[in-house]
């Protein structure tokens, strides 16, 4: 999968719009999104996993909860992120996330404080899964 995303305009934060093939694809390009934000993802070496699991029914908002289990993995192990998987098996998501510690060489850009309901949608197309959502930066 090459990840597809972008950013749109939105005051004093970032909104991310991501795509797949899969929902799932999708996802973990929006969290792709999100942790190029803080940190270029070429720079980060995948050196360490970590795992996020959680529940959720709704897509929407398992988005939010997959890119803010992200974020709390990232945070406690002092980790940033370059490389995803997650899967879904009915209402539970399995996800996993490579990346290394913070040291020089990853430089650090814009701290995302955490993923918003704000403009959320998850949406089928033509060609798969279109995610997006506002981060707090």
């Amino acid at each position: 999968m090459h990840p597809v995303y972008r950013y749109f305009d939105h005051e004093a934060d970032i909104g991310i719009e991501a795509e797949g093939r899969t929902l799932e694809e999708a996802f973990q390009s929006a969290a792709l999104a999100m942790f190029a934000i803080m940190a270029e993802p070429a720079t980060v070496i995948p050196e360490r996993r970590v795992t996020v699991e959680f529940e959720e029914a709704d897509a929407e908002y398992a988005l939010v909860a997959w890119l803010n289990g992200l974020l709390v993995q990232a945070r406690l192990a002092g980790l940033v992120f370059c490389a995803y998987e997650l899967k879904r098996d009915g209402d539970h998501w399995t996800g996993e996330a490579w990346g290394m510690p913070w040291r020089s060489g990853a430089d650090r850009g814009t701290e995302v404080k955490g993923a918003t309901l704000t403009q959320l949608k998850v949406e089928r197309t033509p060609k798969g899964w279109r995610v997006r959502c506002v981060v707090d930066v």
